[in-house]
């Protein structure tokens, strides 16, 4: 097919939303990433915003099984990334499992905020920030639904 021929044709198009997810995603993925690392190499982490996240990031919380609540972060904003992007390219899996994934981050993200509130008595600003794009994942998922309901 020549260039002339192929004016005509439109190219496959990548959804927005399920980008702007993904661009979330990496936000997150780079605050779980830099969590990690400090965990790792036990340096202490820098609250700029506010005071508490050596209380939050050395509590009894901040660990499952040894593994820290940060590296955790990072398994599952490298899936929401891989499954948003599965979901731009038109793949109805990647919707699905953006959704689940998102819904399981958000409830996960709610019940931390409230262990940091309820039972350490400090937060951190690293960890709320987790806590705002695993949120912000599952709003743009809630969006997605109800604008494909909409044109329907």
């Amino acid at each position: 097919m020549t260039d002339v021929e192929m004016i005509g044709q439109s190219k496959p198009r990548l959804a927005k939303l399920p980008l702007v997810a993904a661009l979330v995603a990496l936000v997150g993925l780079v605050d779980s990433i830099y969590l990690t690392i400090h965990h790792y190499t036990a340096e202490p982490v820098p609250c700029s915003i506010i005071d508490g996240c050596e209380m939050v990031l050395t509590s009894a919380y901040a660990t499952v099984g040894g593994i820290p609540l940060a590296a955790l972060g990072v398994i599952a904003y490298l899936d929401a990334i891989v499954f948003a992007i599965f979901w731009a390219i038109g793949k109805s899996f990647g919707r699905l499992l953006f959704g689940i994934q998102s819904t399981v981050m958000a409830a996960v993200s709610i019940w931390l905020i409230y262990i940091q509130a309820a039972k350490i008595n400090a937060f951190c600003q690293f960890c709320l920030l987790s806590a705002a794009t695993s949120i912000l994942l599952f709003v743009i998922f809630l969006i997605s639904l109800l604008t494909s309901r909409k044109t329907a």
